[in-house]
């Protein structure tokens, strides 16, 4: 006895257009068909390009979070029940704008890393039809924003070009349905703009975690580390890589949840882990490091590492001071033997080779010529000999004066 629901099509929507809000939220409103059936409950059926999307609802707009580097259509169309395979009246269209200026001078490879729930670091590469000295402009906006904001510290790693901005308001709140919106243009409006829409459930990097203790106890190993600020435990993986001295071994454990049922850690402070590493040995040096990645129990994309945490060392030998000491001073003993060898080469190339004399300068100061000196003792041997008779001949004169008289 009821009324059947009419099934001739339905006149299309008017007056459908679009609009741009924030940097990446696509908003299309249309009017009610005119001269619809009075005995039609309107519900409108929307896709975007490629069927994609599709969704049948009462109201009378449709918006859609999505990059603006290239046009976006939308088709809205009118009928009288929530069932898909209804046919709509004749579909309306309205595609976005394209974005303005050469798509080759649009710049490559826009890509924004949130560190540690703090700040949100974005990357990109200068496009191809690009002057080397443009002034590149980074903007954002996400839903805790009042309006559109400007990133100010600009710098350039290499061939890269980033810019960070804090982003530390949203870390205590529901972020799974939000995300960041961002464009990077230059500020002459010679280049194409670009977007990006960064998911606050992906792309997350955490700082690397500090490791506060080690030690052996039964025969395994003992690591216990305190997470990141900023991170629930449960929503972190770990990786621990163990380094032995003997046997220079690299043992890596992959590590989803880190317990350890252990008397030591009992009083220790709230956010600390523990993971006990089976089979390391004791009696040689151990050296420990550690880093963290999201985990899709609250993220949804787990593939960024963190930093590998500062190595701690735990066994004989920790200290490598003495070790380091003893190489030093044996390099000062050699270089410092090496400089004497050097000063007293020659005296001791006498001492091991000593010089042979020559006979025949020996035979000759023996026998040969007399020289100058030879010739002086000889004349002051004749001149004593001369004053000698002199002084005797004298004395004798004299005696015979003394005699005759």
């Amino acid at each position: 006895g009821g009324v059947a629901a009419p099934t001739e099509t339905q006149p299309p929507v008017t007056n459908l257009s679009v609009s741009v809000e924030n940097l990446c939220t696509v908003i299309w409103t249309w009017n009610p068909p005119e001269g619809a059936s009075p005995n039609c409950t309107l519900r409108y059926f929307s896709h975007f390009d490629n069927k994609q999307d599709k969704k049948i609802a009462p109201e009378t707009h449709r918006s859609k979070e999505v990059p603006l580097n290239e046009r976006i259509c939308l088709q809205v169309g009118s009928q009288c029940s929530t069932n898909e395979s209804d046919n709509p009246s004749i579909l309306v269209e309205k595609c976005t704008p394209p974005p303005e200026g050469d798509p080759e001078s649009a710049v490559t490879e826009l890509q924004c890393v949130w560190h540690n729930l703090s700040y949100m670091k974005c990357t990109w590469l200068p496009g191809r039809n690009t002057s080397p000295d443009t002034n590149y402009t980074l903007y954002y906006w996400h839903s805790s924003l009042g309006k559109i904001l400007q990133c100010e510290d600009i710098y350039r790693e290499g061939q890269h070009i980033g810019c960070s901005f804090a982003l530390t308001n949203l870390k205590d709140s529901s972020f799974e349905q939000h995300s960041v919106q961002i464009m990077v243009k230059d500020n002459a409006r010679k280049i194409r703009p670009s977007f990006n829409i960064v998911p606050l459930t992906s792309h997350v990097k955490p700082d690397p975690p500090h490791i506060k203790r080690l030690f052996f106890q039964n025969g395994n190993l003992y690591v216990q580390w305190k997470n990141p600020q900023n991170f629930y435990s449960r929503c972190l993986s770990y990786q621990v890589e163990v380094n032995n001295s003997q046997t220079e071994t690299n043992d890596i454990f992959y590590v989803e949840e880190a317990k350890c049922q252990n008397s030591e850690f009992e009083g220790n402070l709230e956010g600390t882990i523990c993971f006990m590493v089976p089979g390391v040995l004791p009696d040689t040096l151990n050296t420990v490091r550690i880093r963290v990645r999201t985990n899709k129990l609250c993220y949804e994309d787990d593939k960024l590492w963190s930093n590998w945490s500062q190595a701690m060392s735990i066994g004989e030998n920790t200290d490598p001071t003495f070790y380091i000491t003893m190489l030093l001073a044996t390099q000062v003993i050699v270089a410092g033997a090496i400089i004497i060898l050097l000063l007293y080469l020659k005296r001791l190339k006498i001492i091991i080779f000593p010089p042979i004399p020559d006979p025949g300068k020996i035979f000759k100061e023996m026998f040969g010529d007399q020289n100058d000196d030879t010739l002086h003792w000889r004349k002051y041997d004749i001149y004593e000999k001369q004053t000698k008779e002199e002084t005797d001949s004298v004395v004798l004169i004299e005696n015979l004066k003394k005699a005759s008289q």
